[in-house]
């Protein structure tokens, strides 16, 4: 898989939020984006996804464009922010409607996923009554079953004790494949470095290579 963004530049109210990003990701690894709250890296992640139109440029997936010949890559996983789910359906209920509106998961996948994050399957609890890290936790089984190409997580570690990053960490790097691009938003530099194989600093809009 190849992800090639081309001279992508996003206005919002003439404010600049996206400046002539230009940008190659290759399959096999995974990419870190670091950067300031504001800084664009969101917003970045958002574009690759075709979740925005942009002002300018381009976002190529293995040559196909997006938002033009195709709205949305195709296998694709994502948790850009706070996820959403059905508030009165349990967590493995609303895993459930996913696999069946993709038809990539069947339901030993949803149980693993969610037992190999620390979820029950059998919770009887909805939701709405889920603990921050349970949402966060169900966010990532989302975005991972089905095995997806495109893999885009926006601070997934957020809200999870340290046996829980230690999971999420092990899961990343056992879905790491040449056929595979993941990408992910992290605030913890350490956590980061142990992550990422290559890391973009997204600073005021542009997109530069960490050294």
């Amino acid at each position: 898989m190849e992800i090639r963004v081309e001279k992508y530049t996003k206005y919002i109210r003439k404010r600049i939020i996206l400046n002539d990003i230009n940008l190659v990701l290759e399959g096999g690894y995974i990419y870190g984006f670091r950067g300031i709250n504001g800084s664009g890296k969101t917003m970045l992640m958002r574009a690759i996804a075709g979740m925005i139109t942009p002002s300018k440029g381009s976002v190529y997936v293995d040559g196909v464009k997006v938002r033009s010949t195709r709205a949305y890559p195709t296998s694709i996983g994502v948790l850009i922010e706070n996820p959403t789910f059905l508030k009165e359906h349990t967590g493995y209920q609303n895993l459930q409607l996913l696999a069946k509106l993709s038809g990539q998961a069947d339901d030993r996948e949803i149980r693993d996923t969610m037992m190999y994050l620390g979820l029950a399957p059998e919770d009887k609890r909805t939701y709405r009554e889920y603990s921050l890290g349970m949402r966060q936790k169900l966010g990532i089984a989302a975005a991972v079953m089905g095995g997806p190409r495109l893999i885009i997580l926006d601070e997934p570690i957020n809200a999870l004790d340290e046996e829980s990053v230690q999971r999420v960490r092990e899961l990343l790097i056992s879905l790491k494949d040449e056929d595979r691009v993941m990408i992910i938003a992290c605030h913890d530099r350490e956590e980061m470095d142990r992550l990422a194989d290559r890391i973009y600093m997204i600073e005021a809009g542009e997109c530069r290579k960490a050294p």
